[in-house]
This record gives C-alpha cells, structure tokens and sequence, in this order.
C-alpha cells in the first residue's frame, strides 16, 4: 500500500503520532495491508460511491477504499489522538475524505451522503452488534445503503449468518435474515492486528433484501428476544409473557417446539400476530 498510494507504512503512521490501541475504545489495529485491500474489494464495486467507515483508526482500511477508487469516504472516529494521522491521508486524497469526530452510535448516518453508499468497517468489538441492529432496523426500506462489509469477532459473524436449526442462531440471525443477505467472506487471524486480538475475526457482507416479508421490526425484536432469552424452553414457556399459547394458536406453529427451530418466516408471522 505504500507502494500504491505514496503514504508512509502504518507502523511508522502509529509510532509518530502515539496511537496505541485502546480496550475501552474496543480497538484492534488492522495493520496488514494486504487485508485492507481485500475487506475494501470485497464490497463491491465503489466509483461513484461514497463509503461510510466507522473506527478507522489510523486509517489503513481508509487508505484501502480510497487507493480502490471511491468517490468519498466518511469516516467517523471518537478517538481524538486519531484524527491527526486521518488528515494526512484527507490531504493525499483531496476532497475525498472526511472525518468526523463522534460516537458512532449517536450519528444520524442517512444524513451523511447522497446517492449510493456502502459501508465498510473493521468495527469497534463493543459497539459493533449495536451499529448492525441500528443498521438493520431503519423505519423506511430499502435503507440508505447498498451493502454492509463489516468485520466482527467470528463468533458474531457465525450469528449473523445462521439459520434455523444452526447453533448459532439467534436474534441476530433473525433480524440479518429478514431484511438482507448475508454471508461470511472471510476470516482473519489475530495476528493480522495490533494488538492480537484473543480471538478469530470474520469479515461478513450483508446486501440488503428488496421486499423483506412485510413485518413490524419492533414487533419482531420483541418476539426474538423472548423466544431466545429462554431458548432451551419450549415457545409456549418462553413466549408466555407475550401470550404463549393463545399467541402460537393465531401464528399456527406448535408451543412444543423451541426457538431455534423457527424459520424467518414463522418468526415474522409471530409478530404479525402480537397483539391480535
């Protein structure tokens, strides 16, 4: 990459600015440039797109998107210490990068660009399933965003992606199989970041489902949590502060069964039903 875009190597970038990775902050440094590049491409394709990145850091996934030819980068950052090693690379790329220093979690994403957009990120691990649900769950549909290629430790990625039946199906897999496509891209190895991490990373690319089957997202997030908060229980057991069995007679699905054996659909007719 430093080939490529003519900017210092990020090990340097880090040792002169002081930007050691910070566990409150949920930071794990992506280092490889290699990967960055990788993460970047396997969004798709981004001329004429602009490209929401959150928790850049010092910037090498940032330097990825940008060196493959996005038409603008977002980046919101908290970390203050940051933003100096940000702007070296908004000055080598003029007028295609900006940086905004917030809480990700408090940022009106829809407002920050027109046209098409995709969002990329190496996510802080303590926001990381938050922003994901922020994300999902927008009141109007399609949302704002064309495709989500977003890093996650594996076992949140294996969530993402499960179906029923699957160990590790849950909430998550619910609400990312309702409304979009998902799927696993690849995994990165602890050794990648600075610091290693104690675990596997995943890297996950969600598109998003044209006409998901029509569903209140508060409803489903209600019967979700239910369902699986006792997961071990039969639904009739784990629904039953929601209705238990009165509620499975109208969505026509046996209270002896378990959470984890409920497709998207049956969950969704559960919460077309809540409250009939």
């Amino acid at each position: 990459m430093a080939a490529l875009d003519g900017l210092p190597p990020l090990r340097d970038v880090i040792q002169r600015h002081g930007l050691d990775a910070r566990k409150a902050l949920g930071q794990n440094f992506l280092l490889d440039l290699n990967l960055t590049q990788k993460i970047a491409r396997t969004a798709g394709p981004l001329d004429d797109v602009t490209v929401i990145e959150v928790g850049p850091g010092p910037g090498g996934l940032t330097r990825a998107i940008l060196a493959l030819g996005a038409k603008k980068v977002v980046a919101i950052e908290r970390d203050a210490r940051c933003l100096p090693a940000l702007a070296e690379i908004a000055a080598h790329y003029p007028g295609r990068l900006d940086v905004i220093e917030a809480d990700a979690l408090k940022i009106p994403f829809e407002t920050l660009a027109s046209g098409p957009v995709r969002i990329i990120a190496n996510l802080p691990y303590n926001v990381g399933t938050q922003l994901l649900v922020n994300w999902l769950l927008p009141e109007r549909w399609p949302p704002f965003w064309l495709s989500m290629t977003l890093m996650f430790q594996r076992e949140v990625g294996l969530r993402i992606v499960a179906g029923a039946d699957d160990d590790h199906y849950g909430r998550l897999g619910v609400l990312c199989g309702w409304r979009t496509k998902a799927r696993m891209s690849f995994d990165v190895s602890p050794q990648a970041f600075t610091p290693p991490p104690k675990v596997t990373s995943s890297v996950v690319h969600l598109e998003p489902i044209a006409d998901p089957i029509p569903c209140s997202a508060s409803a489903l997030e209600k019967v979700t949590q239910a369902a699986f908060g006792q997961r071990r229980k039969m639904l009739r057991q784990s629904l039953k502060s929601l209705g238990g069995e009165a509620l499975l007679a109208r969505a026509d699905i046996d209270p002896q069964r378990r959470a984890e054996t409920l497709t998207v659909e049956e969950f969704c007719r559960l919460a077309n039903r809540l409250g009939g």
